[in-house]
């Protein structure tokens, strides 16, 4: 179904193009295009935007392509946004299989990507029913993964607008000093706790967990955040809290909060946010929201 769809788009799309070309090299008058001033970019989801965003400054006009308040997991592009691709001078994605409809772009051969993950060790993961083998995508939760997306990121931009490297380096540099500020700050708080064991929504703190030596148990089994937990998920998650002591169950900003309140309601604990910080909130910055992710995490770790 979604191969037909893709090949559907690239129908209307690749034939009207063909038209196009062909009946202006017929034609002796051509408008000339306007010099561009500001690099143009796509981002596939909102914290390649902001990275984007932060090091661009007023030099580059980003865009995000999935909606607001769509979760961008199960996003496919339409036909408006293949040809919106196709304008920019690149797309940033997050890469290791998190942008699937990429695979399906590959006959534009104009069409720029540039994968954030480039020089990040992936950690694979295999899912337990099908045993199928792919890559955890979540690199953007973690301070040294962000960091490596923020330089491949910066050198895009220096690569496409040399003239501007000393703005971009000043403002990545800048960038990437908050994000080591987090991360000292993390390592200090957790060298004063006690636990390691806590339990998010779905797998989506896997690098987090690695990098800081905490150990992250979930509600769903599936990586899919819009997947339901079976009743012998919400048992085995029950019985998981009472056996490390664990008094808070993590739900998600954008999905039904009620399993994770059953849970909590079975262990006489309660019910926080721990955000996989994929869809933006317009009135905090994304490291404003990362911080705000460690203070709900501390009070399971350091309490």
């Amino acid at each position: 179904m979604k191969q037909t769809k893709v090949a559907t788009i690239l129908i209307i799309i690749v034939i009207p193009l063909i038209s196009f070309y062909v009946m202006n090299d017929s034609e002796e008058n051509f408008t000339v295009p306007t010099e561009k001033t500001k690099l143009q970019v796509l981002t596939s989801f909102y914290p390649l935007y902001e990275f984007t965003k932060m090091i661009g400054g007023d030099k580059v006009d980003v865009e995000v392509l999935v909606p607001p308040g769509i979760e961008p997991h199960d996003w496919e592009p339409t036909i408006k946004d293949i040809q919106k691709m196709n304008q920019v001078d690149f797309v940033v994605i997050n890469g290791l299989g998190f942008e699937e409809w990429v695979r399906d772009l590959s006959n534009f051969k104009n069409l720029s990507i540039v994968d954030s993950s480039v020089g990040i060790k992936p950690i694979i993961k295999t899912e337990s029913k099908s045993q199928t083998i792919s890559y955890d995508p979540h690199i953007w939760l973690n301070p040294n993964s962000m960091k490596k997306q923020v330089q491949n990121i910066t050198a895009e931009l220096i690569k496409r607008d040399p003239q501007n490297l000393q703005f971009y380096k000043k403002n990545s540099e800048s960038y990437l000093q908050k994000i080591n500020v987090i991360d000292t700050k993390i390592k200090d708080r957790l060298e004063e706790c006690t636990k390691r064991d806590f339990i998010a929504f779905h797998d989506a703190f896997t690098y987090f967990a690695k990098d800081y030596e905490l150990n992250q148990y979930t509600v769903l089994k599936s990586s899919d955040p819009i997947m339901e937990p079976t009743i012998q998920d919400i048992e085995e998650v029950i019985n998981l809290a009472k056996n490390l002591d664990i008094k808070i169950i993590f739900t998600e900003e954008y999905v039904n909060p009620k399993m994770s309140q059953i849970i909590a309601d079975e262990i006489n604990g309660k019910v926080l946010i721990l955000s996989p910080l994929e869809i933006q909130d317009k009135e905090k910055t994304y490291l404003e929201r990362f911080e705000e992710n460690f203070k709900n995490l501390e009070l399971v770790l350091c309490t």
